[in-house]
C-alpha cells in the first residue's frame, strides 16, 4: 500500500473530536486486546524479542485500522488529524494493550525529527515504515568520553568518494539491540568549531562494521546498549539536514525528547498515565503494610502532590509549546519535572517498603521498590540531566547570561579533550 492509498475510508478530514472518539472506542473494543497482568513489559530484566514482535504486530494493527500516526501528515502514512484527536484516542486506549515499545524514541522523538529536518524522499521512505510497525529507531548521541557534552562528539565520519565512512563509539542507547535504524551524530569537520563540525546521519544498524552490546545496570535491568563502529559505509543520502549542520538537527531532536516527558502527541499514550499507575502502586503498598501509619500517609500525600504538580506543569507547557506561546526550549521544564518526580517517587517507595526493599525473595513483589531505588538517579540523567535543564531554563527561557565557555570559538581539533 502506498502513502497516497493509505487514508482510511472512515476517517474524513473534517471529523470532529467526539465523533472520532466514538469511532475509536468501537474499533478498540473490536480489535485491540485488553491489557493483562502477564503481558510482556517494556522495562524489564526479562525483556526479549517477544516484546518487540508483539509491539510490531499491534502497531501494524493500528495502521491497518487507520489509527496509527494520527497527527502525522497523510502523505507520509498518517491520518492528518490534530493533537486533540490523539489525546482523545489516548484516553480511550486505557485498559488496552498498546505497542508502547514504539513510543520512545521511535514515534515521539525520531519521527518528529524526520518530519522537521528530513528531505521529502527521507520522509516518504521512513515515516510510513515506522507507522506501519516495520521499523524501530534509536538515537546514537552519547559517547563514552563525552558525558553530557553532546557537542563534544568524537565519533567521526569521513568522505570517501560518494560515501561516508563512520568510526567511533556511542553509548546509553535505549534498546538499540532491537532497533532497525538510528540517527547518529558524528564529527565531519575537525577545523570547524565544536558545534559547527557535526553532521547527523541516518543509518541501518544491522550492517557490517556495527557491533551492539547490552549494558547491564546495577538493578539488573538491560534497557541500554553501547555501539562500536568500524569503517561503516554510509551513502551520501544518509545525511539528514546539512553537512556540518548536525547541531541544528540534534537540538531539534532534543526538543522533541524533552517534550515527550509531558506526553507526546505523536505517541500512543502520555506520561501522565505512567505517573498515575506508579502512585496507585504506592497506595496499594501502604495499605498492605500499615494504612494508619502517619509517616506513610505523609509520604503518600507528598507523592500525590508531586503527581498533581507534574500533571499541571505538563498540561500547561505542552499546550504552550503546541500553540507557540512557549518556545521549544520550554520542554526543559517537562524534562526536569519528570526527572525530579521519578527520583523522589523511587525514594518514597523504598521508605514505604522498608527492609523488604533491601533484601527480598524472588517472588516478593516489593522487590520492585529496591530496584527502583537503585535506578532513581537515572530519572535525572536520561534524556539530558536535570542540571542541564536548569541551564536551558535560565538561559533560554529566563534570559540569564550564558556561563563562560572556553571551547566555543576555536577549531575543535584544538579543544582539550578526554579522548586523547
Amino acid at each position: 500500500m502506498t502513502v497516497n492509498e493509505h487514508p482510511h475510508p472512515d476517517s474524513p478530514e473534517s471529523e470532529d473530536v467526539e465523533s472520532f472518539r466514538l469511532r475509536a472506542r468501537a474499533w478498540l473494543a473490536d480489535n485491540m486486546p485488553l491489557l493483562s497482568a502477564d503481558a510482556p513489559q517494556v522495562s524489564s530484566s526479562e525483556l526479549d524479542q517477544r516484546v518487540v514482535d508483539r509491539a510490531r504486530v499491534l502497531q501494524r494493527r493500528l495502521f491497518d485500522g487507520g489509527f496509527a500516526g494520527l497527527v502525522f501528515p497523510k502523505e507520509y502514512g498518517g491520518q492528518g488529524l490534530t493533537p486533540a484527536h490523539q489525546h482523545a484516542f489516548n484516553e480511550e486506549t486505557v485498559g488496552y494493550e498498546m505497542p508502547t515499545f514504539f513510543n520512545i524514541p521511535t514515534l515521539s522523538i525520531i519521527a518528529p525529527t524526520l518530519l522537521e529536518f528530513g528531505t521529502e524522499d527521507q520522509k516518504r521512505r521512513y515515516i510510513e515504515g515506522i507507522l506501519r510497525g516495520d521499523e524501530l529507531w534509536v538515537q546514537f548521541l552519547s559517547e563514552p568520553t563525552g558525558g553530557s557534552d553532546l557537542a563534544g562528539a568524537v565519533t567521526r565520519a569521513e568522505r570517501d568518494g560518494e560515501t561516508w565512512v563512520l568510526n567511533g563509539a556511542k553509548t546509553w542507547s535505549t534498546f538499540a539491540i532491537f532497533c532497525d535504524y538510528a540517527m547518529c551524530l558524528a564529527r565531519t569537520d575537525w577545523d570547524a568549531t565544536k558545534h559547527g563540525g557535526l553532521t547527523m546521519f541516518l543509518m541501518k544498524i544491522d550492517q557490517p562494521g556495527v557491533d551492539v552490546d547490552w549494558i547491564k545496570q546495577s538493578n539488573g535491568v538491560r534497557d541500554f546498549c553501547q555501539e562500536f563502529f568500524t569503517d561503516v559505509c554510509l551513502d551520501s543520502d544518509a545525511v539528514i539536514g546539512d553537512v556540518n549542520g548536525g547541531w541544528a538537527v540534534a537540538s531539534g531532536l532534543l526538543n522533541h525528547e524533552r517534550a515527550s516527558g509531558g506526553g507526546s502527541w505523536y505517541a500512543h499514550d502520555g506520561g501522565g498515565a505512567r505517573v498515575d499507575v506508579a502512585e496507585d502502586n504506592l497506595v496499594d503498598l501502604a495499605r498492605k503494610l500499615d494504612p494508619a501509619d502517619a509517616h506513610h500517609l505523609d509520604l503518600l500525600g507528598e507523592a500525590h502532590t508531586l503527581r498533581m504538580v507534574h500533571r499541571q506543569v505538563s498540561a500547561r507547557v505542552s499546550a504552550g509549546i503546541q500553540t507557540g506561546h512557549y518556545p521549544d526550549a520550554a520542554g526543559a521544564l517537562l524534562r526536569m519535572s519528570i526527572g525530579l518526580l521519578g527520583a523522589r517517587r523511587a525514594t518514597i517507595g523504598m521508605e514505604l517498603a522498608g527492609s523488604s526493599s533491601v533484601g527480598w525473595r524472588p517472588d516478593d513483589p516489593t522487590s520492585q521498590y529496591g530496584n527502583d531505588y537503585l535506578f532513581r538517579q537515572a530519572h535525572c540523567l536520561g534524556g539530558g540531566s536535570t542540571e542541564m535543564q536548569r541551564n536551558i531554563i535560565s538561559e533560554r527561557l529566563l534570559g540569564m547570561p550564558r556561563e563562560r565557555s572556553e571551547d566555543r570559538d576555536r577549531p575543535f581539533r584544538d579543544v582539550p579533550r578526554t579522548d586523547r
